[in-house]
């Protein structure tokens, strides 16, 4: 090989490699898939023990999945949610919050489901005579009465529809002392600083320092259910989609939340 041959050779050679490493630098890499994600569950405050009892099991098949949770008032966090708040995951307590996110096409297309259904209770603290039904609420030595906050706490809700059903409702509203969830109002009427207060059948069976004495008719309110979807936002979608799954479908979730006192949805 001549001399200009070479050089005209080599200079090929280095012209290829410049133009690979080149085109190396400038072509994007593929976005490699999460292998070990995080799911971010953003749940109703009611679900709290249910929910932290089924994270271990279904890691128990899912070790690479990591389950959080983030419990509040559905409707405070239905507003973390539409102000940019990181989710995968939102089960609340009533449709209306989950109907706002729908329509703000904040949730993935073909993902909503109903999950549970649940009962409302008047509860009193324990050794308590003073109330035996709703309408007693309306009795002078009855001053404070519990409810969530019915722009925010699904409960809360629910508690004025039956009211106001009843035809008490006026009447008793100066009475109410309003929690910023399910938990608050419970724990209220446990410390004995309200007289009694509305909340879910489940919340009543986690506290031995209160009891139950009415479950409010269905008929005079709303359906208890709480819908569940995954967000539009999602950064784990696939994952997300499983672990609702999981939570619908498999029979070692459904126990958990039988045991707790839900009835899953149909």
């Amino acid at each position: 090989m001549t001399k200009k041959r070479l050089l005209a050779f080599l200079g090929w050679i280095v012209t290829a490699l410049i133009l690979a490493i080149g085109i190396k630098l400038i072509t994007p890499s593929p976005v490699a898939a999460q292998t070990n994600p995080t799911v971010l569950v953003s749940a109703a405050a009611s679900l709290k023990e249910s929910l932290e009892e089924i994270a271990p099991v279904y890691r128990q098949a899912n070790s690479n999945v990591t389950i959080r949770y983030n419990f509040g008032a559905s409707g405070a966090l239905q507003q973390q949610i539409e102000n940019g708040a990181p989710a995968d995951i939102f089960i609340s307590a009533a449709n209306k919050q989950m109907d706002a996110l729908q329509q703000k096409n904040l949730l993935l297309q073909g993902t909503r489901r109903n999950l549970l259904t649940n009962r409302v209770v008047l509860i009193v603290p324990k050794n308590s005579t003073v109330i035996a039904n709703f309408r007693g609420l309306t009795a002078t030595n009855v001053r404070r009465i519990a409810i969530g906050e019915p722009r925010t706490v699904p409960a809360g809700q629910y508690a004025e529809e039956i009211l106001r059903n009843l035809g008490i409702l006026e009447q008793v509203r100066p009475k109410f002392v309003l929690g910023n969830s399910v938990r608050n109002v419970l724990a209220a009427v446990e410390s004995g600083n309200a007289d009694a207060g509305v909340v879910y059948a489940t919340d009543a069976r986690l506290s031995d320092r209160v009891r139950v004495v009415e479950t409010a008719a269905q008929n005079l309110h709303s359906p208890v259910v709480y819908p569940m979807a995954v967000l539009s936002a999602s950064r784990n979608a696939a994952a997300a989609r499983e672990y609702t799954q999981f939570l619908a479908s498999d029979r070692r979730a459904s126990s958990i939340f039988e045991k707790y006192g839900f009835t899953m949805a149909r």
